[in-house]
């Protein structure tokens, strides 16, 4: 890390503070406010408020002075308390405009048809009613508009409920940062910082608050991709480089990343206050973008709308251009008009907005149980189309709980668990005298640091910040005590200072690190002329070309000869597929540092310096896997998803992972170059067909370089698992990119560190561990927030769920409407009938039997089957699109003949009633305007009698059928005999609670004296009732039938039918 000013103390080299230099006099360092230098009238506009910061045009020193605070020590606590006055660092949400939520709440969905619905019945009932208007029409209006009441008040409160929910889910994640106050570092909640504080940042971190960078490595990178929309990365200064505080490169600001290097800063700005808290407060509301399923519904939405509302202009246009001059007195403009809402009425499924809003909500509640965090519907959405996972190794399959298991020296290795026995056996402890130089090496070679506030508790048990091999290596060489060889930690920090350090990045695959010994002369601490090392570890295969002398066990250096090499890399090799990782520890003597020279020189120094090192050893590091992961992934599998590994570990490494995955059929990149049987086969189509083998394939990241287009062909079309080995981040980010243009496939990617963003960033869906860092996790859409790869299944499963549900509910509502109450009012203006089904009751059916009914199989638990189907393809097998209407239309949802034989159904027992009363079917059918006062010697009030009844009859049919129909639909393929809602692994008690509820529905509707007045119904004879249960169940027995021919011949005309 490259420094501001001169070092006048080494004191806190345990300290995490150790790295910054700054020169410092003893004064008192409680600057009240007052005594600041004058600073500018600050200004209410946000605007003037950016510009008016000029922390970066200030010397560090005089940043220290403004904020007060100590480089090393940083705040005492009571400044903290001070300054914690201020308020939390939370910036504020925009501000949400209601009105704007309140009119889509009362306008939005189907419920502006229903406000036209109202509209033209009130006109119905006044004036058109004349002067003795009838009370049902205003009867209907009152209860249109008690339906869109209540439909708004539901979507407000799902809406409210769902928003809750997601931010209960969103408090599970603990934002950190790591800031130094009374000299120790330590971890804070990111919403309890102050100005003045000094956070420490490393690679990976979200910047907590806006910065002054007072210290910085030469390699420092930031991500401002939030702010600038630009995702190049953006070196970092300690000078300023643009009076523009938003150009600048010495001030790093909150919300965005450190992608590289690691930097301090001193907190100038918190919460609403910074940068991105003012650009808020200046965006304003924040703008809605619609979901893939919300635009497919608002679609069907406008589809069915515009049908609705068409037939019902042409339904008052047939009246009159037609019935009113043809048959005079058949129907009055206020009747007609009450006749025809049923189009209105009848195309609308009332009950889908409903239930897509409420799947948020049981979807999202479902998936917190398992500790999943879905940042949008549209990951839920996705999540069912997942057909490749790209996952990490390291965290992910394996368990990212790293430890030292293996150290070896040029003539002997051993087991970190045997060290200390081996030591005790030697003749003589100089024997393993290479050891002091691993443990010099390993300590001070490590950007990891334990958090001071857990340094009371075991070496295994302490909070440390760093990556997991990082991680390891602190708590193997924290551990090592051996006074025998000198090798003891606190005197090591306390002896020796980093002045400079290049961090590990997944590009050089090495971390350099250039420490000095101290001294001590006459109390005071002193380096010049003292001893200098580049320390450096990192991969093998990288670091062994640039060794020219190995380290034996004993201490001794010895030429790094070709039978050497030969040696260590085989054994590197024996190490990686037993599945550890493995690194070189190596340094080199340097000569007397120049004090003055620049952070950029000193990189250029370094980089000529890496060469003729000496290999201290190798170090073996195992990371456990998962226990879960194997079974994880043969439900993975099972569901139709590839899964690849995708990691910047060694081929071996990677390969023993995989094995231990049950991936076992390796080939190479030369065999799959073999494979020439894909030409001229268009881009969707590359794919694994179902009957092809597993095959594995292990690619390293030349590989990936070298590749064609025609050899991606091969790889994607033929192989279902891929190990990818030693890839770079834009290696990973350009095989999501390959896959995805090939086989239709929607990518999914997991990873938990820096170098897995853009990969993550890439792919359809993004899955960061909650454990990852800052970075991944905000370029992932799925956060796993108890780092369980299990979740992953069920994240597939419930993003099946949703979209299986809402398939169920648009098959369920839509036939209804389209052959029973639209028909209705076709009957009655095209063939002279009387109107089967009243307005009210149509109206009453819409938003109250198929809401409820609707709502009930949201609450569905997944099929069987549904992790054995195929993924659905995002871009062929979509919510709403012409083979939904041929099924609804034509089809319908179980056999062919379901959707008529219903609709025959209900107007037989419309003729069969009539037929009682003395009416045939000629004598209703095309009668018109003889339905009149002596029809059959009948008077008009019996006439009326008998519709009332009639259309009771009709919709008591409708309401049990409906029975049938939702049982049929629970399932696709499954017999309701394993699938009972009952009981048993399907059990939904919503489905018998809704059943019961609308026949309460009907029993009122029927027999409530209110209700008999105002709308016109009538009890029904007793024989009406159990017709149509028997109807409902016949309707399940054909479609139980249907699955049965579905199951037992998958391949056949009906299961292709199938929905």
């Amino acid at each position: 890390m490259r420094d501001s000013s001169p070092r006048k103390s080494s004191e806190q080299e345990r300290a995490p503070g150790y790295g910054i230099q700054i020169g410092y006099r003893t004064l008192s360092i409680r600057v009240e406010e007052k005594d600041l230098p004058s600073k500018a009238k600050q200004s209410t506009d946000p605007a003037d408020a950016i510009a008016s910061i000029d922390v970066h045009l200030i010397s560090t020193d005089e940043v220290y002075t403004r904020y007060s605070c100590h480089p090393t020590v940083g705040l005492e606590e009571a400044a903290v308390q001070r300054r914690s006055k201020d308020g939390k660092n939370v910036i504020s949400p925009p501000p949400t405009q209601y009105w704007k939520k309140v009119l889509n709440y009362i306008f939005g969905g189907f419920n502006f048809l229903m406000w036209i619905a109202f509209v033209v019945t009130i006109l119905s009932y006044k004036p058109l009613g004349g002067s003795s208007p009838a009370a049902v029409n205003l009867g209907v209006a009152v209860l249109l508009m008690l339906v869109i009441i209540i439909s708004a008040t539901f979507y407000a409160f799902v809406d409210w409920n769902a928003s809750r929910i997601m931010k209960s889910i969103k408090s599970l994640i603990a934002h950190e940062a790591a800031v130094i106050r009374d000299g120790k570092q330590k971890l804070i909640p990111a919403t309890d910082i102050v100005v003045g504080d000094i956070v420490v940042l490393s690679t990976g971190d979200r910047i907590p608050a806006d910065l002054r960078i007072v210290a910085a490595s030469s390699d420092l990178r930031f991500d401002r991709s939030l702010l600038t929309g630009e995702s190049d990365m953006v070196p970092g200064s300690l000078e300023a480089t643009s009076d523009n505080a938003l150009e600048t490169r010495n001030l790093a600001l909150t919300s965005t990343f450190v992608t590289q290097g690691t930097c301090n800063g001193i907190v100038f700005a918190t919460g609403d206050r910074t940068v991105m808290g003012r650009l808020v407060k200046m965006s304003g509301e924040t703008k809605f973008k619609l979901t893939t399923i919300q635009k497919e519904i608002w679609f069907f939405t406008k589809v069915i709308s515009s049908v609705a509302f068409s037939m019902f202009g042409i339904s008052l246009l047939l009246f009159g251009v037609w019935l009113r001059t043809s048959y005079p007195g058949y129907d009055t403009i206020s009747s007609a008009i009450m006749n025809s809402i049923g189009c209105l009425t009848a195309f609308v499924p009332q009950g889908l907005p409903l239930c897509f809003a409420l799947s948020l909500t049981i979807i999202a509640r479902r998936m917190s149980k398992r500790h999943i965090l879905v940042k949008n519907l549209a990951t839920i959405e996705t999540l069912g189309c997942m057909s490749v996972l790209c996952s990490d190794k390291t965290g992910t399959l394996t368990a990212g709980k790293m430890a030292v298991e293996s150290i070896a020296f040029l003539d002997h290795h051993l087991l970190v668990s045997e060290m200390y026995e081996k030591i005790s056996e030697a003749p003589e402890p100089r024997f393993f005298a290479g050891l002091s130089a691993l443990h010099h090496t390993a300590r001070l070679c490590n950007g990891a640091k334990f958090d001071s506030a857990t340094a009371d508790r075991p070496i295994h048990e302490r909070n440390v910040k760093g990556d997991p091999t990082d991680t390891a290596l602190l708590r193997f060489s924290e551990a090592m005590s051996i006074p025998a060889l000198n090798i003891d930690t606190s005197a090591l920090l306390s002896s020796w200072r980093k002045p400079f350090e290049i961090p590990f990045n997944s590009k050089n695959k090495w971390m350099l690190s250039v420490v000095q010994e101290t001294r001590t002369t006459g109390g005071d601490i002193t380096e010049r002329d003292s001893q200098a090392w580049m320390l450096v570890k990192g991969a093998p295969d990288i670091l062994l070309k640039s060794c020219t002398t190995v380290t034996r066990s004993d201490g001794a250096v010895v030429p790094f000869d070709e039978a050497s090499r030969q040696h260590m890399s085989e054994l590197q090799s024996d190490w990686s597929s037993e599945g550890q990782r493995v690194l070189a520890l190596c340094r080199k003597p340097l000569d007397a540092l120049k004090p003055n020279l620049s952070p950029n020189d000193m990189e250029e120094l370094m980089y000529s310096e890496l060469c003729n090192l000496t290999l201290v050893g190798l170090v073996g590091i195992r990371d456990p896997p998962r226990p879960d992961v194997p079974s994880s992934v043969a439900i993975i599998r099972r569901a139709g998803v590839r899964v690849f590994m995708v990691t910047g570990d060694f081929k071996l490494t990677a390969v023993a992972i995989a094995r231990q995955h049950s991936v076992d059929t390796i080939d190479d990149v030369k065999a799959a170059s073999s494979e020439k049987h894909l030409t001229d086969v268009p881009l969707p189509s590359i794919k694994p067909s179902d009957d092809d083998p597993i095959r594995a394939l292990v690619l390293t990241g030349e590989d990936v370089s070298a590749l064609t287009p025609f050899d991606w062909h091969i790889i994607v079309g033929q192989y279902t698992e891929i190990v990818f080995a030693r890839t770079t981040p834009d290696q990973k980010m350009k095989i999501v990119e390959e896959i995805k243009a090939r086989g239709d496939n929607t990518v999914a990617v997991t990873g938990d560190g820096v170098n897995d963003a853009p990969a993550l960033k890439a792919a359809d869906i993004g899955v960061a561990m909650g454990s990852g860092s800052d970075v991944a996790k905000e370029a992932a859409a799925l956060i796993l927030l108890n780092n369980d790869f299990a979740s992953i299944p069920v994240a597939i499963e419930m993003g099946r769920l949703v979209f299986d549900n809402l398939k169920k509910v648009t098959l369920y509502l839509m036939p209804v409407g389209s052959y029973t109450e639209f028909m209705a009012v076709v009957t009655n203006v095209v063939f002279g009938m009387q109107i089967p089904l009243s307005s009210y009751l149509q109206v009453c059916f819409s938003i109250t039997n198929d809401v409820v009914m609707s709502i009930s199989l949201m609450y569905e638990k997944a099929e069987a089957d549904l992790m054995m189907r195929k993924p659905r393809n995002a871009r062929t097998d979509r919510l709403t699109d012409w083979r939904l209407f041929f099924q609804i239309y034509l089809v319908s949802h179980s056999t062919p003949s379901d959707a008529w034989s219903s609709q025959v159904t209900y107007y037989y027992m419309w003729f069969v009633y009539m037929d009682q009363q003395g009416l045939g079917f000629h004598d209703v059918f095309l009668a018109y305007n003889n339905w009149t006062d002596g029809y059959h010697g009948y008077t008009m009030a019996q006439l009326t009698h008998f519709v009332n009844v009639g259309q009771c009859v009709y919709y008591v049919t409708m309401v049990f059928m409906q029975y049938g129909n939702l049982l049929a639909i629970r399932n696709r393929r499954v017999s309701l005999l394993q699938s009972n809602p009952l009981w048993g692994p399907r059990k939904n008690i919503a489905i018998p609670i809704g059943m019961v509820a609308t026949a309460l529905i009907a029993v009122i509707n029927l027999y409530g004296p209110s209700l008999q007045n105002v709308f016109q119904t009538a009890p029904i004879p007793g024989m009406f009732w159990g017709p149509p249960f028997a109807f409902g169940l016949g309707i399940l027995c054909m479609d139980e039938v249907r699955k049965l021919i579905v199951r037992t011949y998958p391949k056949s005309i009906v299961a292709k039918m199938a929905w």
